[in-house]
């Protein structure tokens, strides 16, 4: 146990909290077989988009195919990265603190997080505007003529798919971002015990984030 640790108060693990951080683990878990998966897609559409360009029978629809896996796959791995404490972090005031000073500066960033993401969950109901969808008829011409939003109407290039399918990525990624950002802030408080990724010593995780 750190020094920060020792003079930190420790709060007893409710029911509610061991629920949070099985959610998160869970959603985590979820998410890397969901990186996996779609490195592997996008592994084998660049093949597949080598291989026809060298035979001259380019398909056309493997380029976006490829794009879209990428921002799926980057929005994912930046929610896994949130949980595992793996995203960027500036620690040239930070690391010069007292233990306990510097966990607090960790809390108050982990707060921080956790209200960006509640701030992209908004923006993405304002943008979705699920409410206005039902008003509507779930009919996305009438919708589009109600409110001038038109991605309900919009459709990809190549692929032909509608684009809100493949923008659903920005709220599924704020939803995330929320749940493990309030594991992090729980476990910081003290509230559930750190957890360590393999490979890694809780000191190694304590100085990432």
């Amino acid at each position: 146990m750190t020094q920060a640790e020792m003079s930190w108060p420790r709060m007893q693990q409710g029911p509610l909290v061991r629920f949070w951080i099985r959610l998160s683990d869970g959603l985590l878990a979820l998410e890397r077989l969901a990186i996996m998966g779609l490195m592997g897609l996008l592994v084998l559409l660049v093949l597949l988009n080598v291989t026809t360009r060298y035979m001259g029978r380019s398909i056309y629809w493997v380029d976006e195919s490829a794009v879209y896996s990428v921002v799926w796959l980057t929005f994912i791995g930046a929610s896994a990265m949130t949980r595992l404490r793996l995203d960027f972090a500036v620690t040239m005031l930070t690391e010069r603190l007292p233990p306990l000073w510097q966990r607090r500066a960790r809390i108050i960033a982990t707060c921080g997080v956790i209200a960006f993401a509640l701030a992209l969950v908004a923006m993405c109901w304002l943008w979705l505007d699920p409410v206005g969808m039902a008003r509507a008829g779930f009919d996305a011409r009438e919708f589009a003529g109600q409110t001038f939003n038109f991605i309900y109407t919009e459709r990809t290039q190549t692929l032909n798919w509608p684009t809100w399918i493949l923008y659903l990525i920005m709220p599924l990624f704020a939803v995330s971002m929320v749940i493990h950002g309030i594991a992090n802030l729980l476990e910081d408080l003290g509230r559930a015990p750190k957890a360590v990724m393999p490979g890694f010593s809780a000191g190694d995780v304590d100085g990432v984030n």
